[in-house]
């Protein structure tokens, strides 16, 4: 059936495409029946966050789904700059070759690349410079299905992080097939109209209950659930956060713009803006590396505070040692 793409788009992700569509307009038509459909009317970014759980809005799903095609097109070229090192690695590096017809394999390789997307998913809440890589996931301030196409075009970051991979044995084709599968697995955890599941599921599994917490902006929700397909490692690395309420979705600072390309390029045009204007060698590192907001006065600075600040939280009401860390 999909002979006639190029080898390098038969890949999990490109065949779940038409998958992804279904979703999509099933549960837009459900949201629409619902009268979840919320008016585009101009001054919509003026006016808050939307009001009904899984709501649409046109913009913003055509938005997110520009970004997601892009994504597949910068992805090719990553995959191949990765594969190059990838195969060396496997070649010259690695002790022994797990055989890629071999089941274990398959889940030695899947639960490692998750364990190591929780690692690299945490840098990047953490680390400027792989913030601004991420941000445009987060930048949507609805959650359905459209808001899981809306993926960054810079992979290097899990480039980097996947290294270990080809180094313990797994062949590099099978890296980037179980990243595919990961990342269709947590297709269907962006929704809200998917309540809690059962408990043990809602233990070991990322769920959409999961997932609404890491895309909050609220206080107690913020940089938390990391995980992709499990959920165990935030709970064994204390980021665990349970869903109590409905989430506030999108950035503490909102872009508030459609432009695709401004919405994968602001942060980084704002790292540049305070490198340009700090002072000293120190002031300019923590601008790069350190966590979103981090300003050269410490964490506690107004400018720190301003910047993480979740959305509905009062400053004035907090002491010294409620104030937000992130």
């Amino acid at each position: 059936m999909f002979d006639f793409l190029p080898e390098a788009m038969r890949e999990p992700t490109v065949l779940a495409i038409p998958f992804f569509v279904t979703m999509v307009a099933l549960e837009w038509i459900a949201a629409w029946r619902l009268e979840h459909v919320e008016s585009d009317r101009p001054s919509e970014r003026d006016r808050s966050l939307p009001t009904t759980p899984g709501a649409y809005n046109a913009r913003d799903s055509r938005t997110s789904v520009l970004m997601g095609l892009v994504s597949i097109m910068t992805s090719a070229g990553w995959k191949l700059l990765a594969l190059l090192g990838y195969s060396a690695i496997f070649a010259y590096l690695a002790p022994w070759h797990l055989s890629p017809g071999a089941w274990y394999t398959w889940v030695i390789a899947f639960v490692a690349l998750d364990f190591l997307f929780y690692w690299e998913h945490r840098i990047a809440h953490r680390v400027r410079l792989v913030w601004a890589t991420h941000q445009a996931h987060h930048s949507s301030e609805y959650f359905n299905f459209t808001t899981a196409l809306r993926q960054k075009w810079n992979n290097s970051a899990g480039i980097v992080m996947w290294l270990p991979l080809p180094l313990l044995g797994v062949p590099p084709a099978l890296v980037f097939a179980v990243y595919s599968l990961n990342l269709i697995y947590q297709f269907w955890i962006h929704t809200e109209h998917i309540e809690r599941l059962w408990a043990p599921i809602e233990f070991v599994f990322n769920t959409p209950s999961h997932h609404r917490v890491h895309h909050g902006s609220d206080a107690d929700y913020l940089d938390r659930n990391y995980g992709g397909t499990f959920i165990v490692w935030d709970r064994l690395f204390g980021t665990f956060a349970a869903e109590t309420r409905r989430p506030t979705y999108g950035l503490t600072k909102p872009v508030d713009t459609y432009n695709i390309w401004r919405l994968q390029t602001y942060e980084y045009v704002n790292i540049a803006r305070d490198v340009r204007a700090a002072r000293g060698l120190r002031a300019r590192l923590g601008y790069v590396f350190g966590p979103p907001g981090w300003a050269p006065a410490g964490p506690q600075s107004d400018e720190w505070v301003q910047w993480r600040r979740p959305r509905g939280l009062d400053l004035d009401k907090l002491g010294p040692a409620d104030t937000p860390l992130g």
